[in-house]
């Protein structure tokens, strides 16, 4: 596969690297998601809508937090991009994150993978 870094978004306890694979935006967010980080992930996914990329995958291993305003974001990007026949992909989310997936039922709307490499297969 082509792996091809494409940018990147920091803002201190969040990190988002973001690279194309194929016809596919991976986001790989380092860090803690939530409502004073939140931008540095919604802005590069909303570019990517934007561009008309219709397959997201977000790489969550490096992901160490997601409060409701984090998982606001994700479900912003889903709702966009299914809105164009796309889908988002979720790999190798760490226990702490799944638990917010599983407490509010989000891991239902989600595709979800234990790893990178599944997501990029699917």
């Amino acid at each position: 596969m082509d792996r091809e870094a494409v940018g990147t978004a920091d803002l201190g306890r969040l990190r988002v690297e973001v690279r194309q694979v194929g016809h596919t935006a991976v986001f790989t967010p380092s860090g803690e998601l939530d409502h004073h980080t939140a931008d540095v992930l919604a802005e590069p996914l909303g570019a990517a809508v934007d561009a008309g990329v219709t397959r997201l995958v977000i790489d969550c291993a490096n992901l160490a937090f997601c409060d409701s305003t984090g998982l606001n974001v994700l479900l912003g990007a889903r709702l966009r991009v299914e809105a164009i026949g796309g889908a988002v992909h979720l790999a190798a989310m760490r226990p702490t994150v799944a638990r917010v997936f599983e407490i509010t039922g989000a891991e239902a709307v989600f595709t979800l993978h234990d790893t990178l490499d599944q997501a990029l297969q699917d």
